[in-house]
């Protein structure tokens, strides 16, 4: 019978939740790094046993982390990130220029195809790759050509949070940073282009026109279907039907379309997920009621999905690399919150149960279903 391992990144270390593919009982193993921030774990598709993780502290710098067995043992590997020739300056907070920093490793994805290939998106924002297992990185610095001395960070920083790995090809790339857009390589990351046409934000980013400035919080795909992008913007759900050349908004009837994670269901590429939060100053459920809404319908018709979630008095925030799917039948749905809870629904988000409480706060949730 097969397992899901859902692997959790918190504020105080990373968590592995296991199951069989009933996903009724839970174990749970951790704190692995107690105590550090940990930004992300993913696994290898090609390797479910490989797995990598952001370990990252303003003190203690940044550790890229690599298990070879499932997260039972865990080695650290290369740490070194550096921007490649002169990186130049790109657009601070008051609109002065501010030179490129590296601060963390937000995001980490490993190739569908060779375990000792990952990508890694970084803050001040760049993308990275390594195909030594994580013991060495290099830059592609392609994607800071595309206007760089314009970007400017968001609230939480100039970070790349979101890296996509098309399966129909695989020199098609797509990335998001906050707050510069989103982007798309054809060449296996050489070459970047911006795909924000169609994007604007009333008071942030009125000019629909503009290639980059973007707050893009993140975007999903289906494998099936892998020219439809579905995003989840600083406000408004969008969705492109030709691989990001354009954008219209499919926010529809939901309370806010305020909010970070969006994601895609396994088996019906039409069916989305998202968790509205009340604003961007205000990081908590509207009317303090914890609400997944599933669009069967690519978007603009939403319902609400509640049973087994608290609707009253909850005023956590789920951040934008906090919620994923499995890939059994019924597709399972996946979400953490900043209160410390992991919440999963076996039936694509008809019922919820929390399979973990009382974590640190929930950074990244990703899942993992194994032979």
């Amino acid at each position: 019978m097969s397992g899901v391992r859902v692997l959790v990144g918190t504020h105080k270390g990373a968590f592995i939740l296991t199951s069989d593919a009933k996903r009724e009982q839970w174990q749970v193993s951790g704190p692995h790094f107690a105590g550090w921030d940990i930004y992300h774990v993913k696994g290898s598709p090609a390797d479910p046993n490989r797995l990598y993780a952001s370990q990252t502290s303003g003190w203690f710098g940044q550790v890229i982390q690599r298990s070879d067995d499932g997260g039972q043992t865990w080695e650290p590997v290369g740490n070194e990130f550096v921007y490649d020739g002169n990186p130049g300056t790109h657009q601070w907070y008051d609109g002065t220029q501010h030179p490129w920093e590296f601060t963390r490793v937000w995001y980490l994805e490993p190739s569908p195809s060779d375990p000792d290939t990952v990508y890694a998106g970084v803050e001040d924002a760049a993308l990275f790759r390594s195909s030594d297992g994580g013991q060495t990185w290099q830059e592609l610095p392609g994607l800071r050509d595309v206007k760089g001395h314009l970007w400017q960070p968001g609230a939480g920083g100039m970070c790349l949070h979101n890296i996509i790995l098309d399966p129909s090809d695989p020199q098609r790339i797509y990335i998001a940073i906050s707050a510069a857009g989103a982007f798309r390589s054809q060449d296996g990351g050489q070459n970047w282009q911006p795909i924000n046409e169609g994007l604007k934000s009333g008071y942030e980013l009125p000019d629909a026109t503009a290639e980059v400035g973007h707050c893009v919080h993140s975007i999903a795909m289906h494998a099936s279907r892998p020219e439809v992008l579905f995003m989840q913007k600083h406000w408004d759900v969008m969705r492109s039907d030709d691989s990001g050349d354009s954008w219209y908004e499919v926010s529809g009837d939901l309370p806010s379309d305020f909010g970070f994670p969006i994601a895609v269901h396994a088996h019906e590429p039409n069916t989305v997920f998202v968790v509205p939060i009340k604003s961007d100053s205000e990081h908590y459920p509207p009317d303090g009621k914890l609400r997944v809404y599933r669009s069967r319908k690519g978007g603009n018709e939403w319902q609400a999905l509640t049973e087994g979630l608290p609707q009253s008095n909850c005023y956590v925030n789920v951040l934008r690399s906090a919620m994923a799917v499995d890939s059994l039948d019924p597709c399972g749905v996946y979400f953490g919150t900043t209160g410390g809870q992991v919440y999963a629904s076996a039936d694509s988000g008809d019922h919820w149960t929390p399979i973990a409480r009382n974590l640190p706060a929930v950074f990244s949730v990703e899942v993992q279903v194994l032979p």
